[in-house]
Formats: C-alpha cells, sequence, structure tokens
C-alpha cells in the first residue's frame, strides 16, 4: 500500500504534500474508529459469554433474578446454591484435594476452586483419627477433635477454619476467588467430552480443569459380609471421623472389643484401646493371618518385637488366624477361625486395608489398573487432557520402582499439590520418594521410604536407643506432630560414604531390644526401601540413598550416615 501511494504522487510542490498528509491523517483516523469499535464489540460478545455461562441455572428461575445476575452484582438472594461453572473442581474432600486447592490459589491467586465433598466434614487430616486423638486426656475430644501432639502442642485435625473458605454460592462473584466446599455431595457421572460432572442429586457442574481424588473406601471380610444384619450392627469399618466418634462411644460402653487385621491401622487402634484396657478393663483382642504384627511389611525378627510390644500395651495378640465365619450368639459375637478356635467378643473392627474408589471410571472411559487398582496417570499425574488423579485413587509410574499405588498421608499431599501445580501449567513430572510413619503410642514409632516389603531380603542395622529416640523427643525437637509436614519434600544434596573409625552397630541377639537402628530393602542388591526404627527426622538422607539407586559393597556404612551411634 505504502509503494502504491508513493508511487501515485507528483513530485515537488507544496500542495501535493499537503493533501498527501491529510490522506494519510483521515486513513489513520478511520482505522482508529475502525479497531475501537470492533474491540468495544468483541469485549461486549466476551462479557455476555461470561455471563451466560454463570446464569445459565438462574435463568430458569425468574426473570428478576436473570437481570440482576446479568449486571454483574447478583444479590446474594438470587444466586444459585451450586454454580453452573468453575474454572476448578476437585472431586473429593480429602488431603489430596485439601494440597491440590492450596497449591492452585499459590499458583493463581485469583482462581476459583470448587471441592465437592461426600464427605459431611471440611477437609481434614486423617491420620490422628487412629493415633494422638486417642491419647487425649480431654473428655470432649470427639466434639472438639483438638488434640495434643507427642510435642505437647495442640491443634486441630482441621486443615482450616470454616472462615478460610468462600461459601458455595459466592465462589463466583467474590472478586480475588477462593476455595469452597460443597460437603455432603458425591459426583455420580463425567461427561469427559463436555467437561461436565453430575451430582447424586441431579445437579450438573461444568468445569475447565478436574482432579479426580476420590481416595479409598475400607475393605471388609468376606466372612463377615456374609453375616447379615445382626453382626454388621456391631462392626465398624474405620476411616472417618464419625468412625472414630463411634468407636470412642462403644469403647466405653461394652466389655470386649476385636480388631481384625494386623498391619498399620490394626495395630495403631489396637495400641491406643490397649491403654484403655488397663484403666477400664475392657478386653482388646487383635488377630491377624499373618506371623506377627506389621507381617508384611517388617522382617520377621521385628514383626515379632514389634507383636510383643503390642502385648505389653494390654492387647490379647492372635497370630496366624484367618477368620472362617462371624454369628452372634446371644448378646455376644462369635469369631470362628478356620483353625478351630473360637473368639467372642461385643464389637468388631475391620482393619484389613483399602479399595479406592473408582466408580467413576466407567462413565468418564477412564483405565484402572489391573494390578494396584486405581486410576492409571502418567507422569505428571494426568488421566486426560484436563484430568488429573492425586492420593489413593492414583496409580503412578514411579521412574525408580516401576508403577505403584500408595495409601499414605505424604503422598496424598504430594502428589496433591503437584496436580494442582500442573492444573494451573507447571507440567513437572512425579518424582518424589514418598514416605509414611507409624506410632506405637509416644515411645515407640518407625518412618519408611520406597519398597517396603518383608517379602523383599533385608539388612537391619541397630543400636541401642536414648531417651530422645522416641516420636514424642522427636516431635519436640522439630515443633511438628504431623512429620511429613516439616520434611515432606526434603532431600540430603549429598550423600558421601566412607571407612570410618566409628563404632559399627551391630544387629541384637535375641530377647534384645531393637532400641533404634535402620533396615534396608534390597531388589538386585539395590535399596528400594529404607525403615528408620526409632529415627527421626533422617529422611532426607533415605530419600537420597534411594534415588541414587547404587550398589552398596557394606550397609553399616551406609547405617552410620544416619547417625545412629550417637548417644
Amino acid at each position: 500500500m505504502s509503494r502504491q501511494v508513493a508511487s501515485s504522487g507528483v513530485p515537488g510542490g507544496k500542495g501535493s504534500s499537503s493533501g498527501f498528509v491529510l490522506i494519510v491523517g483521515l486513513s489513520t483516523l478511520g482505522a482508529g474508529v475502525y479497531v475501537y469499535r470492533t474491540l468495544r464489540e468483541n469485549k461486549e460478545r466476551y462479557i455476555s459469554r461470561v455471563t451466560t455461562i454463570t446464569t445459565q441455572s438462574q435463568e430458569k428461575a425468574s426473570p428478576s433474578d436473570t437481570d440482576a445476575a446479568s449486571q454483574g452484582t447478583a444479590a446474594p438472594g438470587a444466586r444459585p446454591e451450586v454454580p453452573s461453572h468453575v474454572p476448578f473442581l476437585l472431586i473429593g474432600g480429602g488431603t489430596a484435594a485439601f494440597a491440590a486447592a492450596r497449591s492452585i490459589r499459590a499458583r493463581d491467586p485469583g482462581a476459583r476452586v470448587l471441592i465437592v465433598s461426600e464427605d459431611p466434614a471440611l477437609p481434614y487430616m486423617r491420620p490422628p483419627l487412629s493415633k494422638e486423638l486417642w491419647f487425649s486426656d480431654d473428655p470432649n475430644v470427639t466434639e472438639t477433635l483438638r488434640f495434643k501432639q507427642w510435642n505437647g502442642k495442640e491443634r486441630s485435625i482441621y486443615f482450616q477454619p470454616p472462615s478460610f473458605y468462600v461459601p458455595v454460592r459466592d465462589l463466583p462473584f467474590v472478586e480475588n476467588g477462593g476455595v469452597a466446599v460443597l460437603c455432603g455431595k458425591k459426583v455420580v457421572h463425567m461427561d469427559v467430552r463436555g467437561n461436565i460432572v453430575k451430582l447424586s442429586d441431579g445437579t450438573q457442574i461444568s468445569y475447565d480443569k478436574c482432579l479426580i481424588a476420590t481416595g479409598g473406601s475400607p475393605r471388609n471380610l468376606p466372612a463377615i459380609e456374609r453375616a447379615g444384619k445382626d453382626v454388621q450392627q456391631r462392626l465398624t469399618l474405620f476411616r472417618k471421623i464419625e468412625d472414630f466418634r463411634n468407636l470412642e462411644k462403644i469403647s466405653r460402653e461394652v466389655k470386649s472389643i476385636t480388631i481384625i487385621g494386623g498391619g498399620f491401622l490394626g495395630s495403631e487402634l489396637a495400641c491406643a484401646l490397649g491403654r484403655r484396657a488397663r484403666t477400664r478393663g475392657l478386653e482388646v483382642i487383635q488377630l491377624f493371618p499373618e506371623n506377627g504384627n506389621m507381617g508384611k511389611v517388617l522382617p520377621e525378627y521385628l514383626s515379632n518385637w514389634t507383636t510383643e510390644k503390642v502385648r505389653r500395651e494390654g492387647v490379647n495378640v492372635m497370630p496366624n488366624a484367618v477368620v472362617k465365619s462371624v454369628s452372634v450368639c446371644g448378646n455376644r459375637l462369635m469369631i470362628k477361625l478356620k483353625d478351630g478356635r473360637k473368639v467372642e467378643t461385643d464389637h468388631i473392627v475391620a482393619a484389613v486395608g483399602l479399595e479406592p474408589n473408582v466408580e467413576l471410571a466407567k462413565s468418564a472411559g477412564l483405565e484402572v489398573d489391573s494390578d494396584f487398582g486405581g486410576f492409571r496417570v502418567n507422569a505428571e499425574l494426568q488421566a486426560r487432557s484436563n484430568i488429573w488423579v492425586a492420593g489413593d485413587a492414583a496409580c503412578f509410574y514411579d521412574i525408580k520402582l516401576g508403577r505403584r499405588r500408595v495409601e499414605h498421608h505424604d503422598h496424598a499431599v504430594v502428589s496433591g499439590r503437584l496436580a494442582g501445580e500442573n492444573m494451573t501449567g507447571a507440567a513437572k513430572p512425579y518424582w518424589h520418594q514418598s514416605m509414611f510413619w507409624s506410632d506405637l503410642g509416644p515411645n515407640v514409632g518407625y518412618e519408611a521410604i520406597g519398597l517396603v516389603d518383608s517379602s523383599l531380603p533385608t539388612v537391619g542395622v541397630f543400636a541401642k536407643a536414648t531417651a530422645k529416640d522416641t516420636p514424642k523427643s522427636a516431635t519436640e525437637q522439630s515443633g511438628t506432630g504431623i512429620r511429613s509436614e516439616s520434611e515432606t519434600e526434603a532431600e540430603a544434596s549429598e550423600v558421601h560414604i566412607s571407612p570410618s573409625f566409628s563404632p559399627t552397630p551391630q544387629v541384637p541377639k535375641q530377647g534384645e531390644d531393637y532400641g533404634k537402628g535402620v533396615i534396608f530393602y534390597l531388589r538386585d542388591k539395590v535399596v528400594v526401601g529404607i525403615v528408620l526404627w526409632n529415627i527421626f527426622n533422617r529422611m532426607p538422607i533415605a530419600r537420597k540413598i534411594i534415588k541414587d539407586g547404587e550398589e552398596h559393597d557394606d550397609l553399616n556404612e551406609v547405617a552410620k550416615l544416619f547417625n545412629i551411634h550417637e548417644d
């Protein structure tokens, strides 16, 4: 165009130059007016589209409601109880969902996040339900849900107070966004093409990005499922706040409680209830098919020691016990074992594992892993381009240890946080080795990382414990009761192993106390899992060892990295 204008002019003369300037000026002015009007019309169309999305459900109500909403200043009374559209939808109200919400808001301070939770309570941490809450001296602990950590500091099990959250109906309208929780509602259907979910009450919500953090449900025993309603009414499947409240109340009213399961939850509850066995005359029985407590995780010698520890807490531990049938006999329950033994009790707690909640897979067309269960996701925790999965329900690929599904608090925190980051564009892979911990009261506890499976070969190195080698002492030093909050992503920058003149700790002889130590789990001579027994605040070193994936000639030297020989 500029070439054409230049070639059409006649050289020389002031008149022709002035005309040229006038033409160019008028053309520029006309173009500016055109651009201004076009942009204004586009903006009006955009505002109209946004208003339409946020007021779809209002259009069915009344003309006055619709008019108010279209102004962008809808009165609270005119707003729908549940928004018809949210940018970030999180399905599930547990630790993973809360961690994701916090992560989304950290990267996008104006984000609007809706958590849809089947649980009637706001997001809370589960570990204290089987740990610290049982050791509280507060008679109202079932109502307050506050507890003293092993270090003496008091806190609530809730991540945040109600004031932290935005009312659900206000979420589309608050100026700086926020996090809202829709409690007591279940997502029953997902349309992944239309980006819409349906709730159990028929409500539909569209989303831009979605996280599935549905967690899991406690498994039951087939023998109990076959037993009928009378037995089911005397059964606790322990998972939620109400389960804690109900079991605490039952423990005050009955004479005998039997816990079926020898894993983390079963052993923690056995120790917690065993404390009451001594003070209130409650009989506590724990039975499981393994040879000892934590038999699937700990090597046999340490499992046997743990079993004796639980017995010293006042629990009648019955290993090698497989339930054949359960029935009501008079006013009591009769548990018949496959070896012919019989156990009479008043109430049963089944702590036999978790089943990932994957009901949405069918309607959403998402893949469920046939070996581990849970939704299969890629390294960025994605199941689809705008759908992520975190927590207990996620089956992810670990670049060091292969495909896995993990059911621990720390994994829920870290995977939820990463999913939230990736939902806001981070595109980061999952590399973190999550840790988990279990406390058998305030004086014995352990932390673990990686693949800790008693079927793997192990090497244990132990030393005598001191007064500071307890969960109680560890939390006094670190200032936190939920240990993964303080060191959940820490990793040692360098691990240097060299011969030293420090005394080499030895494995205790039969009958001696396993005060503190390190247990290495090996696969093809490489350390793939580590248990720190009464050794705390050393998880970054363990994480680094597993990440390096090297063979070690002398694991005694590796154990010295954890300073277990220090007094």
